[in-house]
């Protein structure tokens, strides 16, 4: 167990690198909005050199305060979850992830400026839907159903439903993260195994079995390699109810 905790502790990071990152964005908006520059042009233009230096400033530019503000709060959520459930691998899942999106983004997309943190926000919905069932430990697949139950109508702005939404940037976030949580596999907490099913087991040298028969019988006197450990085995009777025995 104490194996376990030393995945899910809580630290400084997890809330202060998610809030560091939001605060970036809302700064640059604000610099947009006090100086009266526009920073669009900055955005990921697909398949032109210049182009690719959206690759790592389009998450910091937002159209208007709407389209900040729906980012904002995804944002802060699934990255605070990113850095607490997945310490070990967070800063590595939230850069190779952010740096994914982007040149997917500029191979794949339209000829147009992309500009937002939602493809950072589908790559880290989609690393934590599928690690978490991946990793088959209970709290990562119950964080899992979470993300999904709260975030899971995403999913259809992955479609070209709407021209003014980068679906692109969404697909390309979604696809960087169900690669990263394929291909990611240490330092993820595993489930707990027990003694039964690990691969070196052998049952001849288990103490408890040694009080039992090939049939499951109880032997009431065996002689225990380790005299100090103790083993209890507790019987439990069942009361017979008469009336149903005379039905019978």
């Amino acid at each position: 167990m104490q194996e376990e905790n030393t995945h899910f502790e809580f630290s400084t990071g997890v809330v202060g690198y998610p809030l560091l990152f939001v605060l970036l964005i809302w700064v640059v908006f604000w610099f947009e909005i006090r100086f009266g520059v526009d920073f669009n042009s900055f955005g990921v233009y697909p398949r032109t050199v210049v182009g690719m230096r959206g690759i790592i400033l389009s998450p910091f530019i937002h159209s208007d305060i709407t389209h900040l503000w729906h980012n904002t709060l995804p944002l802060l959520i699934l990255s605070a979850a990113l850095f607490f459930f997945y310490q070990k691998n967070a800063w590595k899942v939230f850069l190779i992830g952010f740096f994914m999106t982007g040149f997917l983004t500029w191979l794949l997309g339209r000829p147009a400026n992309h500009i937002g943190a939602s493809g950072i926000i589908y790559m880290l919905f989609g690393f934590l839907f599928f690690k978490g069932i991946l990793a088959k430990h209970f709290r990562l697949i119950a964080l899992s159903f979470v993300v999904v139950f709260v975030y899971g109508s995403m999913v259809m702005y992955v479609l070209p439903i709407d021209p003014k939404i980068s679906w692109e940037g969404h697909l390309s976030g979604l696809i960087s993260g169900i690669v990263l949580a394929f291909v990611i596999k240490k330092g993820v907490v595993q489930p707990e195994r027990y003694t039964w099913e690990s691969e070196d087991y052998n049952p001849e040298d288990d103490e408890f079995l040694k009080h039992f028969d090939e049939n499951g019988n109880f032997i009431e006197n065996v002689t225990q390699e380790n005299p100090e450990e103790q083993i209890t085995v507790v019987y439990e009777y069942k009361p017979i109810d008469k009336e149903s025995k005379d039905n019978e």
